[in-house]
């Protein structure tokens, strides 16, 4: 590992490098093409620290599996299962948790209203989104990759090809990236006031982890599972 390797490469060659990132604040899922060294000038973080921490890194959790070596329909799987099953869970969680805090502390706290607007956006966004993937585009990879074990030609898909799909995710990706980013800096990191209650502080741990959760979701498809796909099918 070099501060010269892009932040991207990194944690495809290590799952266990993205808790350090996620950590540490860098962006390593549409980000994820700055280099290390870039990065750390970024956020002010010593690269030689940095790279130590990667070096203890180790997947310690089923999720961070090898995913560059296993079958795309067992990462499509793992996507669907794992974290559009908790973006559908959290959202529906969320929405009234939102409504009960900003009833109670949103004079105190005007920023609350445009973070409840930024949420019930990329939200809105999002169940698009993961439907879009799981009616069009993940099919279409497992039809692919199951064609070419079988040997059997692909049939050709009525998006022309998959980078075209695959564009249009990514740049949702972008704009999901850029609400998380609103997000975090209204709600002050998340640092929750001195006068919040139990339910505000539940609220603001709970969309730390499902910021969390959404940069692995968008690392494992912007820099695994799509590149893995348009490199098959030009096979």
């Amino acid at each position: 590992m070099t501060s010269e390797k892009t932040v991207r490469d990194l944690a495809v060659e290590n799952p266990g490098a993205t808790r350090v990132f996620e950590k540490l604040g860098i962006d390593y899922c549409c980000g994820g093409g700055q280099t290390l060294g870039q990065a750390c000038s970024t956020a002010h973080l010593a690269v030689s620290e940095v790279l130590a921490s990667l070096e203890a890194a180790r997947p310690s959790t089923p999720e961070e599996r090898a995913w560059l070596e296993e079958p795309l329909a067992d990462l499509i799987a793992h996507i669907k299962d794992t974290h559009h099953g908790y973006t559908r869970s959290e959202i529906e969680r969320l929405i009234p948790l939102f409504d009960k805090v900003c009833s109670v502390h949103g004079a105190r706290h005007p920023e609350l209203a445009q973070l409840r607007s930024d949420f019930a956006a990329l939200a809105a966004e999002l169940k698009l989104h993961m439907m879009k993937e799981e009616m069009v585009l993940f099919p279409y990879i497992e039809r692919m990759e199951e064609a070419r074990i079988e040997g059997a030609p692909v049939l050709p898909p009525p998006f022309g090809t998959v980078q075209n799909p695959v564009a249009m995710m990514v740049h949702e990706h972008d704009d999901a990236g850029a609400l998380l980013r609103s997000m975090r800096e209204l709600a002050n990191g998340y640092q929750a006031p001195g006068d919040a209650c139990l339910s505000y502080r539940t609220l603001y741990d709970a969309l730390a982890a499902f910021e969390a959760d959404l940069h692995q979701h968008i690392h494992l498809e912007n820099n695994i599972l799509f590149p893995r796909a348009i490199v098959m099918e030009r096979a």
